[in-house]
């Protein structure tokens, strides 16, 4: 399949008609395989500050998402930290250097343009989700008009984007009272994650990689709607209105790109520099390898993301409240909270 490595080559699919609907086969043999899915248009935020990590996390994306992803879907990254507003074009250059080196390349945009994509997903960051500088409130601010101009467009946070998300919604996000840092952890899914979650991967629970210090404390409450628990201490959330999606562990990091992070054990964990314990049974850096390149479910959990995506959402709980906003009722405390 092929997967964009740019916003303009999604935006520019954005008009694409769908396929035409075929008519349904009289009967069909029970062994025929399914009928292949249209594809999706998919806007990644990469939240990482100044990060050299940020092309390694693309094609994490990249693999991760085309491996199961319907044939044309298009992933498209932006960058709110790091990337520019749409705007005027920049002036003719030409004079200003006679240098025939080809000139850099733009810096990417900041965030997508709603209309165009099926799934918006917000990622991790290296910025604590509790800090406020003015490109993380812009953040909240594309969430709130998120929820309020496209109340049925279906949103995924991953890691970061899961607290950040937990943050804008009026949940609480604290300090982990031990960091989960480069590797895999089963996490036992709640009783309505085993019911919506059955196909994230082993029955019950939940493997993603984990690197982060932070965590959800307590989930948003009702505003009217809220958001329910399908991962034990809040590790997975899920939107009453089927429309937001969250993971504190990472579907898209693979071995390899978990592998970029392991260093963080020294500082999180007080470890001593790798090869300098006595034997390698002994040694916790050789354990850590070992359990980045277990089996994980980001494979089975990207399968259900997409799956998801095509499901209709939910009717809002109080049609008089939600009318023309869904999630967005109640947004107004949820800004003031989050401005801390």
């Amino acid at each position: 399949m092929a997967i964009a490595r740019s916003a303009a080559a999604a935006a520019a699919s954005a008009g694409d008609d769908e396929p035409p609907v075929q008519p349904e086969p009289a009967a069909q043999a029970p062994d025929a395989a399914p009928p292949p899915q249209p594809p999706l248009r998919i806007a990644v935020l990469l939240n990482s500050y100044r990060s050299q990590l940020i092309p390694a996390l693309r094609a994490s994306y990249e693999r991760s998402i085309g491996a199961v992803a319907p044939a044309g879907t298009q992933v498209a990254f932006f960058e709110p930290a790091n990337g520019v507003d749409p705007g005027p074009g920049p002036a003719d250059a030409s004079s200003s250097s006679s240098s025939s080196e080809e000139p850099p390349p733009p810096p990417p945009p900041r965030f997508p343009d709603p209309a165009r994509f099926d799934l918006i997903v917000l990622g991790g960051s290296n910025v604590d989700p509790r800090a406020s500088p003015p490109w993380v409130l812009d953040v909240h601010d594309f969430l709130r008009r998120l929820v309020a101009e496209y109340p049925d467009k279906k949103l995924l946070g991953i890691c970061w984007g899961h607290q950040t998300i937990a943050r804008v919604f009026g949940g609480k996000v604290v300090d982990a009272a031990r960091p989960e840092g480069a590797y895999k952890r089963a996490r036992s899914l709640s009783a309505l994650g085993e019911v919506r979650g059955s196909s994230f991967g082993a029955p019950r629970t939940l493997r993603l990689q984990q690197h982060h210090r932070r965590e959800v404390a307590a989930a948003p409450a009702p505003q009217p709607a809220g958001f329910a628990a399908l991962a034990r201490g809040n590790q997975c959330l899920l939107h009453e209105r089927n429309t937001i999606l969250t993971f504190q562990g990472h579907p898209e990091k693979d071995a390899a790109t978990a592998r970029l992070r392991l260093h963080d054990a020294a500082r999180w964990f007080g470890l001593a520099p790798p090869g300098a314990a006595a034997a390698a049974d002994a040694d916790p850096w050789a354990r850590l390898r070992d359990r980045v390149d277990r089996d994980h479910d980001g494979p089975a959990v990207w399968r259900r993301v997409l799956a998801w995506v095509r499901e209709p959402p939910a009717p809002p709980p109080d049609a008089r409240a939600c009318a023309g906003g869904g999630a967005a009722a109640g947004l107004a405390a949820a800004d003031k909270g989050s401005r801390i």
